[in-house]
C-alpha cells in the first residue's frame, strides 16, 4: 500500500540527503481506510536543517521550537508539523517533556511515542512503511497497546489519560488490558494537565464519532474515561452519580449512566449540555435524599464544573441555561399559555432546549421514539406561527417610536413588554392598528 502524499511532500523528501518519514496519525489513519489530511514527519536530522530545506523547496515555516527540535510548516493547502528523532524525560506527569536529546535512533524514536499503532513510520521517498514496535499489527486488529510498558507510558503524561479516550473512540481501537490497567494505575496524574487541555480532548471525546463515521463513539470514549477512572477526577460531581438508582417507571439506568447515555442519544450540538443536564441530582440526593430541584443545582453546578475547565463563555452561559430548563414542562401538564411565554423567554435557544429534552428522554430507558414534550411544544409553536404571535420583541408590529407621547420614555419599554405577552397568547393582536389602539387605551387607563 502507498500513501496518498502531497507532491511538495515528495519534492522535499527528494531534495533531502536524509530518509523523511510520516509517522503518526496520518499513517494509521491511511491503514484504516480513513481519510487524513495534516501530517506528522520526522527524521534523524536537527530541525534547522529541516527549516532550511523546507524552506528552500517552497515551504512557509509558521514556527519553530530548537529544544524540542519541533518546525510547524505549510505548503499552502497542507499543514505539517516536523519532529526531529529524539527521546523524552518526563517529570511528575505533565504534558511537555522536561529533557529532551535527539537521536538518529529510529526505534528509539518510536518508543517515546504515546501508542504502537501511532509509531508507524513511512518512508516518503522508497515509499515504504518502517514498523519498529510492531504498530502494524495493532492497526490492524484495531488494537491499542502502549510503545513500552503502560505503567511508565501514562506516568510520564497525564494527557494520555485522555488521548487513550478519543483515540480509541474515534478509531474504532479496543485498549489491551494493560493499556487500561496502565491507564487506571495512573489516573490521578490527569490533575496535573491544564484544565484547557482537558476540556479540548473532552470536547473531541463528544464528538468522536464525527472523525470517521463510528456511530456511538462519544460514548464509547466516555466509558473508557469512566472504566480507567479519569472521568472521576476531571467529572467528580457527575461520577458521584455511579450506582444511584432512579424511579424504575422512567430510568432503566443509575444517575451516571443516563447522562453517559444522553451523551449517546444526543445531537451533535447539545452533547456537552447532554453530559452535564443532571450534574445536580448526586449533589441533591446527598444533600436531601431527593432529586427534587436538580435542575437548579445543576445550573450552578454546571457552571462551576465549565468554568474550572475554563470553557467559553458564552458556552458556559447557553450550557448553563440548558440544565436550568431541562426539566420544564416534564409531566406534560402546563398550559399552553405557559409554554408560549416560555418558548418566547428561551427562543434563541429553544432549538436546543428540544434537543436536550429529546436526549434526555432516550436515555431514560433507550427508546428512540420522539419524546412527547417536543411533540407537545412544537404543535403550540407552529400554532403561534400561524397566528403571526411574535417570538422576539423585533416581531412586534409596533416599537417604542410609535409610542411617544403616549407615554413617559421611561415606560416605553414596560409598556412593549405588556403588549408583547398579549400578543404571545393570541397571535391575532399582532397588529399594528390593534396594538395601537391597545396603547392608547393604556395610557387613558393610567391618567
Amino acid at each position: 500500500m502507498k500513501l496518498n502524499i502531497p507532491e511538495k511532500l515528495h519534492i522535499l523528501a527528494d531534495k533531502a540527503d536524509f530518509p523523511l518519514y510520516v509517522v503518526g496519525g496520518a499513517v494509521r489513519d491511511a491503514l484504516c481506510g480513513y481519510a487524513y489530511e495534516d501530517f506528522d514527519i520526522a527524521a534523524p536530522v536537527p530541525a534547522e536543517k529541516l527549516e532550511t530545506l523546507a524552506q528552500d523547496a517552497g515551504f512557509t515555516v509558521q514556527c519553530a521550537y530548537k529544544r524540542t527540535g519541533t518546525v510547524n510548516l505549510t505548503d499552502g493547502e497542507h499543514k505539517y508539523e516536523f519532529t526531529s528523532f529524539r527521546t523524552d524525560v518526563y517529570g511528575g506527569g505533565g504534558h511537555a517533556p522536561a529533557e529532551v536529546s535527539f537521536t538518529k535512533d529510529i526505534a528509539a524514536d518510536a518508543r517515546r511515542r504515546d501508542f504502537r499503532c501511532n509509531a508507524v513510520y513511512y518512508d516518503v521517498a522508497k515509499e515504504e512503511f518502517v514498523d519498529p514496535l510492531g504498530g502494524l499489527d495493532d492497526i490492524r486488529a484495531r488494537a491499542m497497546n502502549t510503545t513500552r510498558d503502560a505503567d511508565e507510558v501514562f506516568s510520564e503524561d497525564g494527557l494520555r489519560l485522555m488521548r487513550l479516550a478519543r483515540q480509541c473512540a474515534e478509531n474504532g481501537f479496543t485498549p489491551s488490558l494493560e493499556c487500561i490497567f496502565g491507564a487506571k494505575f495512573n489516573a490521578a496524574r490527569i490533575q496535573k494537565i491544564a484544565p484547557e487541555r482537558i476540556f479540548t480532548e473532552l470536547k473531541l471525546i463528544l464528538h468522536a464519532d464525527e472523525k470517521h463515521g463510528i456511530a456511538c463513539a462519544q460514548y464509547d470514549g466516555l466509558k473508557l474515561l469512566e472504566g480507567t477512572d479519569v472521568l472521576a477526577y476531571i467529572l467528580p460531581e457527575l461520577t458521584a452519580g455511579k450506582g444511584m438508582d432512579q424511579r424504575r417507571d422512567f430510568h432503566d439506568h443509575d444517575v451516571l449512566e443516563h447522562s453517559l447515555r444522553a451523551v449517546k442519544y444526543a445531537d451533535s450540538r447539545v452533547r456537552l449540555a447532554a453530559l452535564l443536564h443532571d450534574a445536580g441530582k448526586p449533589y441533591c440526593r446527598i444533600e436531601t435524599g431527593k432529586y427534587h430541584g436538580h435542575d437548579a443545582e445543576g445550573a450552578r453546578i454546571g457552571k462551576e464544573i465549565l468554568e474550572r475547565l475554563k470553557a467559553p463563555k458564552k458556552l458556559t452561559e447557553t450550557v448553563v441555561r440548558l440544565i436550568r430548563t431541562h426539566m420544564y414542562d416534564l409531566d406534560g401538564r402546563a398550559r399552553e399559555n405557559k409554554i408560549r411565554a416560555f418558548i418566547a423567554h428561551n427562543y434563541d435557544i429553544y432549538p436546543l432546549i428540544l434537543l436536550v429534552k429529546q436526549a434526555d428522554f432516550s436515555a431514560c430507558k433507550d427508546v428512540l421514539s420522539v419524546c412527547p414534550t417536543v411533540t407537545k411544544w412544537e404543535k403550540i409553536r407552529e400554532k403561534m406561527q400561524r397566528e403571526g404571535a411574535p417570538f422576539t420583541m423585533k416581531e412586534l408590529h409596533i416599537d417604542g417610536n410609535a409610542l411617544k407621547g403616549l407615554f413617559p420614555p421611561e415606560k416605553i419599554g414596560g409598556v412593549l413588554e405588556k403588549l408583547f405577552h398579549e400578543c404571545l397568547y393570541d397571535g391575532s393582536r399582532n397588529d399594528r392598528t390593534k396594538l395601537l389602539r391597545e396603547a392608547r387605551r393604556l395610557s387613558q387607563k393610567e391618567e
